[in-house]
């Protein structure tokens, strides 16, 4: 089985690596709703920015609520994308109002540090706010989520939150909690959420694929050998 997980771990960075948009889940600003209308075209959402939309250009991918969406225009003062009928159903844009705040990130450049964790900006589900508890200056936030999310959340393990990379402290049977120190609650909207607000989950890219590797050798009646040639060629020395 330990062998097994290496393998899949080893497939799993190799299709990360070759991803064409990706995030760290480090907000790099909140930006602001201007407007959510229903086009000839389909749902437009622009936003106001004063960063992320400098040098992006219509095309370019940036993660809105950590939701990875297409920038379709751009103003001097912020940008407007596209809402797919599958983006709609998975998170929680279509619930913003004009005026909200919302997390931004820019995708990654091949020179970008990787601050956060492997963020693909496919939101997996939505979870709803628990709880929130203050301890000192840190802020205790509990999620409740799906279960078919759930499996792949664990302790100290990654999380994205409405894009925002954090790391899992406690999971129970359908919440798992977070803890914001006082910097990071200056940087997200979680914070500014209320008891019962919808959020947009992202679990690790790296528990999927191996889940579903494993599940598939699982109901395979073929063995998966590794060797130390298998090893060397995949710079494992």
């Amino acid at each position: 089985m330990f062998l097994e997980i290496v393998m899949a771990l080893h497939r799993a960075r190799k299709f990360v690596e070759r991803k064409r948009s990706m995030f760290t889940g480090i907000i790099e600003e909140m930006g602001t709703v201007n407007r959510l209308r229903q086009t000839a075209q389909g749902v437009e959402l622009s936003v106001i920015s004063t960063k992320v939309h400098t040098d992006a250009q219509p095309g370019d991918s940036i993660a809105v609520n950590g939701a990875c969406l297409t920038v379709t225009q751009l103003t001097a003062n912020g940008f407007t994308v596209g809402l797919s009928p599958e983006t709609r159903s998975r998170t929680n844009l279509v619930h913003i109002r004009d005026g909200d705040l919302v997390n931004l990130e820019r995708s990654l450049l091949p020179t970008s540090r990787l601050g956060g964790h492997f963020v693909q900006g496919h939101v997996d589900g939505a979870g709803v706010i628990a709880g929130f508890r203050k301890e000192q200056d840190s802020l205790w936030v509990s999620v409740r989520a799906p279960e078919e999310l759930m499996r792949y959340i664990v302790p100290k393990g990654f999380i994205a939150l409405d894009g925002a990379s954090l790391t899992v402290v406690d999971v129970g049977e359908d919440t798992f909690t977070v803890s914001l120190i006082a910097f990071t609650q200056q940087q997200i909207t979680l914070p500014l959420k209320k008891l019962g607000d919808k959020i947009n989950i992202e679990v690790d890219i790296l528990g999927k694929y191996i889940g579903k590797m494993l599940s598939v050798r699982t109901c395979s009646p073929q063995s998966t050998k590794i060797s130390m040639e298998f090893l060397a060629e995949n710079g494992y020395r």
